[in-house]
């Protein structure tokens, strides 16, 4: 069993995320190593004090992310901070030599994803990926099979969407997501993209051009001071792009709608394929449910499929229940250090995010930003 040494920049909410599932790895069964929590860093006391009370064989806790990248013990580091400090965090952790598993969208902007990726190419023997755990339910694990054997026959559309309601309040406190210069212009893209354009990217579905209907709903917010100030990134985005079925060399529609306005939802992540041979649903609002047609000639209809608790890696959970977001980040987790180890993921659609999908998300960010200037539509 191989212990890999881990570190912790920005050990907020996805940071304790980390921690936890690093707590619960004896729920997984087939994994020859396990992770250990060596280093966090974080600039909030409150934050740090929580590491100290839980995990106490962790042998640094630190305000300076430089202490924790001289750390012997440290082989890779989770980094989950702000968009901004994106470029500056993710070169110095490559340039220690330490492996990264960052947050999206890996760079403010497209120049900071570029020269993010820069550095990493400097360093080829460095894994580096990005996080997005949605592809990690069972449901689309088994849609990710599905493409893997072209069980979709010639793709006619593909729908991928990610909408909560978090900002629906309009007297909801600012937070730096609504904030240029911390979460940069892509706004809601920036935030929510990487999540939908995860899988379209693995299956080879690129986008061609892009038209983008970006929206700002709420204009000011209050800051917490008795005042109200401007509101100043994108809440919700609707992209219609064209991209090429890699298996017949034609076009096809490609929607990627993502969204923090959007009434009803909590936070729902929906996919939705369509084929000349079969086609298929999901939605995160039913976590267990999957929706399939198959087209062999005669009557349509749809079915649903109770998915069980069918991992990519195998828990100690029975495969008859139901499967929650801490399994699915668990699984990702997992995905990423499988895949450092043995130097390929276990299958096409279990494993992270890669740098270059960054690149993409970057490149089509970019061109929704300039659709939406000039009301027109931009090849990616």
């Amino acid at each position: 069993m191989r212990t890999l040494g881990f570190g912790i920049i920005g050990a907020g909410l996805m940071g304790r995320e980390f921690a936890s599932a690093i707590a619960r790895w004896c729920h997984l069964l087939d994994v020859d190593f396990r992770p250990e929590l060596r280093a966090v860093c974080d600039k909030n006391p409150t934050i740090l004090a929580w590491y100290r009370d839980r995990f106490p064989g962790i042998s640094l806790l630190t305000e300076d992310y430089r202490q924790l990248l001289v750390h012997p013990g440290v082989e890779a580091i989770y980094c989950a901070v702000p968009h901004h400090l994106h470029e500056e965090l993710y070169t110095a952790i490559l340039r220690a030599g330490k492996h990264l598993l960052g947050e999206k969208p890996f760079g403010i902007d497209r120049k900071a994803n570029e020269a993010i990726l820069s550095v990493w190419k400097e360093r080829p023997e460095l894994f580096v990926r990005c996080s997005s755990e949605f592809p990690f339910y069972p449901a689309v694990q088994r849609i990710g099979q599905m493409i893997e054997h072209n069980a979709f026959g010639p793709i006619l559309e593909v729908h991928a969407d990610f909408r909560h309601s978090s900002d629906l309040d309009p007297d909801k406190p600012i937070n730096w997501k609504r904030m240029i210069a911390l979460n940069g212009e892509y706004g809601c893209m920036g935030d929510l993209g990487m999540h939908v354009c995860h899988v379209p990217f693995r299956a080879g579905w690129f986008p061609r051009n892009v038209r983008a209907i970006l929206s700002k709903m709420v204009s000011t917010r209050p800051d917490g001071k008795g005042n109200r100030v401007p509101c100043e990134t994108w809440d919700n985005a609707t992209l219609l792009c064209e991209a090429t079925d890699p298996t017949t060399g034609e076009g096809f529609p490609l929607t990627f709608r993502m969204q923090r306005i959007a009434p009803g939802e909590t936070n729902s992540w929906n996919l939705e394929i369509l084929g000349m041979k079969a086609s298929a649903r999901f939605s995160t609002k039913n976590p267990r449910r999957l929706e399939l047609l198959e087209y062999t000639g005669g009557e349509q209809a749809w079915k649903s499929v109770d998915m069980g608790n069918e991992t990519a890696f195998k828990t100690l959970t029975g495969g008859i229940f139901e499967i929650g977001f801490s399994d699915v980040l668990l699984q990702m987790f997992a995905a990423f250090m499988f895949e450092w180890v043995h130097g390929t993921p276990r299958s096409r659609f279990a494993g992270c995010v890669t740098p270059d999908e960054t690149h993409w998300s970057h490149r089509l960010f970019s061109a929704a930003l300039e659709s939406q200037r000039r009301s027109a539509v931009i090849p990616v």
